[in-house]
């Protein structure tokens, strides 16, 4: 049958058809206009200078702040007696936002700490994300409710708003008083408990911020609890050291930078961080994390700092990943990071869910986003840039330390894996802009 002789409406329809066909399979598989060609940059400061902090702040669109006290907490053996501590000391207010809320031995005794806070008359405000918490104890939260806790959810999957749900919250701030705030890649699941002494229990990290670093995570959670509940947080039961960042005389105070990403089209600021310090680096940059599909420009500027001659090193998750896809996406692009220079490692004992950068011992980036797409392009993510040597110092302790717990990947025997694994890189490296 010809397809002038069918009706009008048929014809209408199948043209929409494909569009809607084409327009899915651009968006899925092409960055058609979402970011420059290239990066270029007029100098490149040290990463421990001011003129460095400042190119940050301005390319993020925030300021630079002095005051507060970072300390890297790792695995859950560290970090989830240390979040339980300032949740059972909490006077007035806590704020509690991550991306995975599952049921289980954690989320009990969050949940018990909240609700006991809630007896106390602390106002406790948890933000949940639509897809992320959706394995949360419904039986505790309705407790929670009852007990006066507010709770709130990020996109849950309703009709007429899926067009916006592939978009998620994956920040997380936990944040008491407006003083002490957590910030990292843990979440809510009982994976996340003890020290990644099994493939059952990861190994992740978590930075416990004080003064205006825990500042910056209560605007983090602030901003989406505002858009999603519609209540204003305001004063200094939220924001108890407002006006007394700058020109701080704390002996131990460091300098930093919070991003605060809703990244749109024309918008990545997460991802312009990540290039702008790695460009900085001098000797050596150090990244961990749990995934990793960098675009075109990021893998550039990783292999153009190999080249120089830089120590560049990245440390992944081997073949305990709660996402193979991903993982087989980011192998995709092994080959031509080796061949630049870049060190390459596999964390071998259980998945590595850490999200860090360390660049010449001096300064570093944590918080919730990885080094793929969809974090810098498509996820509400947050994280801190932190110019203070200690605390770089102490995150690259750490990373040698999982390196002992590391497989390299060498380029020879890189070179050799079979045809059909490469088949499989190619094919998920098509999703890239997804992940």
């Amino acid at each position: 049958m010809e397809i002038i002789a069918l009706p009008i409406w048929v014809i209408f329809f199948l043209v929409f058809g494909i569009l809607a066909l084409v327009t899915t399979l651009t968006a899925l598989f092409f960055p058609i206009g979402l970011r420059p060609k290239k990066h270029t940059n007029s100098e490149v400061p040290a990463v421990d200078s001011d003129d460095f902090l400042q190119a940050i702040a301005g390319v993020a669109n925030a300021p630079v702040q002095s005051g507060g006290q970072a300390k890297l907490l790792n695995n859950g053996e560290q970090f989830f007696p240390e979040i339980l501590d300032a949740l059972n000391k909490a006077q007035k207010t806590i704020n509690f936002m991550t991306y995975i809320w599952t049921k289980g031995k954690m989320s009990d005794l969050v949940f018990d700490a909240l609700i006991q806070a809630l007896e106390r008359k602390v106002e406790v405000r948890i933000m949940l994300d639509g897809f992320g918490g959706t394995g949360v104890d419904e039986e505790k939260l309705e407790r929670f409710t009852h007990a006066g806790g507010k709770v709130c959810w990020f996109r849950p999957a309703r009709l007429g708003k899926l067009t916006r749900f592939y978009k998620r919250n994956h920040r997380r701030a936990i944040v008491i008083d407006g003083s002490i705030g957590f910030i990292g890649g843990a979440a809510i699941e009982d994976k996340w408990l003890g020290n990644a002494e099994s493939p059952e229990h990861w190994r992740d990290s978590m930075v416990k911020v004080t003064g205006s670093m825990a500042e910056n995570l209560q605007s983090a959670f602030v901003q989406v609890w505002t858009d999603t509940a519609g209540e204003f947080l305001v004063g200094h039961k939220f924001y108890p050291h407002q006006g007394r960042h700058q020109g701080t005389d704390e002996a131990t105070a460091s300098k930093h930078v919070s991003i605060i990403s809703s990244p749109s089209s024309e918008f990545h600021p997460i991802s312009n961080v990540f290039w702008l310090s790695i460009k900085a680096g001098r000797e050596k940059i150090y990244l961990t994390y749990s995934y990793f599909v960098p675009d075109k420009t990021l893998r550039n500027i990783l292999k153009e700092k190999a080249k120089e001659g830089i120590d560049v090193r990245i440390l992944l998750p081997n073949d305990y990943i709660d996402g193979n896809t991903i993982r087989w996406a980011s192998h995709r692009y092994f080959e031509e990071l080796l061949q630049a220079g870049v060190k390459i490692y596999e964390y071998q004992p259980t998945m590595i869910h850490s999200k860090t950068i360390v660049i010449d011992g001096k300064f570093s980036i944590v918080g919730s986003a990885n080094f793929d797409i969809r974090s810098t392009e498509l996820n509400k993510e947050n994280i801190l840039c932190i110019a203070e040597k200690d605390f770089a110092q102490d995150l690259e302790k750490t990373f040698f330390e999982d390196l002992k717990h590391a497989k390299q990947m060498r380029l020879g025997a890189w070179k050799k894996r079979s045809f059909l694994r490469r088949l499989r890189e190619r094919f998920a490296s098509l999703f890239e802009e997804q992940y």
